[in-house]
């Protein structure tokens, strides 16, 4: 009997321990080659209640400081989420239910449906023609552009992106990779679109990602990891009893090894 369990309990552990590397992995069948990226990360159009930061630069850089100015009136002030977990004060220009924000000087500008690039070009172009500056520059930034990654990683966390682009890939690396137990063939991505919830599902062990158009995420985007069977089997009652019931026979063989000396 003693010999019997000494050859079977290193074989049920090794049965419990071992998982399927397959499933834990990303991009399984692809090799070494090289391809051409079709897809263009998708305009991310300013939409109502978006928060704006506005810088203008010109050669006078005094004339240029009634333009950074906060206007009491059409500026917002929130608490910004960071990489990390933690949160910073931000104030920018806040876009109306008209689709319009409150500029020093220039007044009410329509800003709903532009890129900050297309802003950028707007408030240069206006600028210009009131002859207000002398070659200004402007950059815009979308303070609130935000994605959010739940479930089976490291650090679930609502990650702020500054430069409005982001993919999916880097998304999960912010927030610290996949665990062991979460499912890479079967990622759920949540987007917004003109009032209404898309949701789509992404395999991350499939190559096909790279030319996939939910590549790049757009602002507001949730990803949602599910836990595997794994994680789940280990979560219930009868996994919980396993440790108790692997030490009561370690004990059991170690109390038949010390009686047969005997």
């Amino acid at each position: 009997m003693k010999i019997t369990l000494l050859i079977l309990l290193p074989v049920v552990l090794l049965a419990i321990s071992c998982s399927n590397t397959k499933k834990t992995a990303y991009f399984l069948n692809q090799g070494n080659a090289e391809m051409i990226s079709t897809i263009q990360a998708p305009r991310q159009l300013i939409e109502i209640n978006d928060v704006l930061s506005i810088t203008v630069t010109s050669l006078s850089s005094q004339a240029a400081n009634a333009f950074n100015m906060p206007n009491t009136s059409g500026t917002a002030s929130f608490i910004a989420p960071t990489y990390g977990g933690g949160a910073q004060q931000a104030g920018g220009y806040m876009v109306g239910p008209d689709g319009h924000i409150k500029f020093p000087v220039l007044g009410k500008v329509k800003v709903l449906d532009l890129t900050t690039g297309e802003l950028e070009d707007v408030l240069t172009r206006l600028l210009l023609e009131k002859q207000l500056l002398l070659e200004p520059s402007v950059t815009v930034r979308n303070l609130n552009f935000k994605v959010t990654v739940l479930g089976e990683v490291a650090r679930p966390n609502v990650i702020s992106v500054p430069n409005a682009k982001i993919s999916l890939l880097e998304a999960i690396g912010m927030a610290g990779d996949l665990t062991i137990y979460g499912r890479r063939d079967n990622v759920l991505l949540i987007r917004e679109e003109k009032g209404k919830k898309l949701t789509v599902r992404i395999n991350l062990n499939s190559t096909e990602l790279f030319s996939s158009p939910y590549y790049y995420l757009k602002a507001g985007d949730v990803l949602y990891i599910e836990p595997n069977n794994a994680r789940v089997t280990s979560a219930s009652k009868s996994n919980l009893l396993l440790p108790v019931i692997f030490s009561a026979l370690s004990f059991t063989i170690i109390a038949l090894d010390i009686l047969t000396r005997n």
